[in-house]
């Protein structure tokens, strides 16, 4: 079915018109007051609140910058902390994150005992905005975030005008989240359950009608036991894409061929080397796009690696679905910037780069690397790691580590709140590896290494206790 028909269909199904054509309903504006407020996808989801006229307040355990600035500017107050005054605060609804648990934070107990409505924040997001908008949805275990970005920019530079909420900050928007009047909507789709009181991951609340699956590997091993578990919460979502959609999917991934055999209603179009959407590089920032085997348009930009690549496919395809073509889209991902974070060069002193990027699983970090080492050659570069994550945290991935960063010439991971033993962990590579529990100390040793023609990359899911702008002073 074609966006048109599509269209159509939905006018006459809901009898109402919005502007340029779009159907959309009035909502009820009310006061939600949002728990867990600075999270990427919680935050993401009161700008979209604020921006649709309800007033919107919100708290969280660490409200601070550059989330907390954002959502001020925003004109959204804060609350540091879940005291249960704010059980009384006017809200008409609660709408719960899932960083809230039942017994640590007292509002929620409050909220129950008082009998006061709540939600999760992906139920209030389809039921108050998704319901009535073609929802492309990018899932998968990396590249959820840069891919999103690509794809919502593929529209825009379309003049398709879409909404979207992204996990970061794609640069050619300057923000993360966005309400609009288009039929139109991007999201990254996360595994991650929904909340306390809803253990499904929050992409089944989507309902997509264009759905990318990126790839999939172990995770999240706070809530998940294994890959199994993780492949049937994937089929939950394939469940939900409707047989006039589409599944764009990886495949080179075994899992995803997995989830897909345990029943598929859907079309699926798969990217990859031996698949129908494949990249023909030309150097590390040209590629040609084919699709079964025909030359549909050609990318140059300034993003790395084959994972980049491989997401792009994957936005051409899904972009494709909503009568873009292949050649528009190609030139569009030519004007692509970069999601913050994302190999994000924070500054350059003395001849020493510095970047930032999110990575902070085993895989995310190796491809990083490796996009970085086939821009700077033979230049070394020094991996600067924060094991971060609650998966990371647990050691669930510690034996993949060492591997993952077999392209780095010096390895200095920092060890404060990690319980496993990270220094014998990073034993095989012992001889370019440095492992610290003081970062003040960490950076020095750092700074005292590290001469012009060097590549620093700081590597974690959190803000790394500012080490960027640390590294560029001490650097001075």
């Amino acid at each position: 079915m074609t966006y048109r028909e599509w269209e159509g269909l939905r006018v006459r199904s809901l009898g109402l018109i919005g502007y340029h054509g779009t159907v959309f309903s009035q909502p009820l504006l009310m006061h939600i007051h949002i728990l867990g407020i600075c999270g990427t996808f919680m935050g993401g989801l009161a700008v979209i609140a604020r921006q649709a006229g309800h007033t919107v307040t919100g708290c969280d355990a660490h409200v601070y910058p550059p989330m907390s600035t954002q959502l001020e500017a925003q004109g959204i107050d804060l609350i540091e902390g879940f005291d249960v005054a704010q059980a009384d605060i006017g809200a008409d609804l609660f709408v719960i994150g899932n960083v809230v648990t039942r017994g640590k934070q007292p509002l929620i107990e409050a909220i129950l005992n008082g009998g006061k409505p709540y939600v999760s924040g992906p139920q209030w997001l389809y039921e108050q905005v998704l319901k009535d908008k073609w929802v492309l949805a990018v899932a998968g275990t990396h590249g959820k975030t840069t891919t999103s970005g690509m794809l919502a920019w593929v529209l825009e530079d379309a003049g398709l005008n879409p909404g979207f909420l992204i996990g970061g900050v794609p640069q050619n928007f300057g923000i993360s989240a966005r309400l609009t009047d288009s039929a139109f909507f991007v999201i990254e789709a996360d595994e991650y359950d929904t909340a306390f009181f809803d253990k499904r991951s929050t992409f089944v609340h989507y309902r997509p009608r264009t759905v990318i699956l990126n790839n999939l590997e172990y995770d999240h091993a706070d809530i998940f036991p294994d890959l199994a578990a993780i492949e049937t919460q994937f089929h939950y979502l394939v469940r939900t894409v409707p047989g006039e959609g589409l599944i764009v999917a990886n495949g080179a991934e075994a899992s995803l061929d997995r989830v897909l055999s345990r029943g598929c209603w859907t079309p699926v179009e798969r990217f990859g080397s031996a698949a129908g959407w494949q990249a023909a590089a030309d150097g590390p920032c040209e590629f040609d796009v084919r699709f079964n085997g025909e030359k549909v348009g050609r990318v140059g930009w300034s993003l790395l690696g084959e994972h980049n690549r491989q997401n792009a496919l994957a936005t051409i395809a899904a972009a494709r679905h909503v009568g873009i073509t292949p050649a528009m889209a190609c030139e569009a991902l030519s004007r692509f910037e970069n999601v913050k974070r994302r190999m994000e060069v924070r500054g350059v002193v003395r001849g020493v780069t510095v970047y930032d990027d999110f990575a902070h699983h085993p895989t995310a970090i190796a491809t990083t690397l490796e996009g970085l080492r086939a821009k700077v050659g033979s230049q070394r570069i020094f991996a600067v790691l924060e094991p971060r994550s609650n998966t990371m945290k647990l050691g669930t991935m510690k034996a993949q580590l060492p591997d993952s960063l077999a392209l780095a010439d010096r390895v200095y991971c920092y060890a404060g709140g990690v319980d496993w033993d990270v220094a014998a962990t990073l034993r095989p590579i012992a001889a370019k590896a440095h492992t610290y529990t003081d970062l003040v100390v960490m950076i020095a040793a750092i700074v005292a290494e590290a001469h012009a023609g060097d590549h620093i990359l700081t590597m974690s899911n959190g803000g790394f206790g500012g080490i960027h702008e640390m590294l560029l002073k001490a650097l001075v």
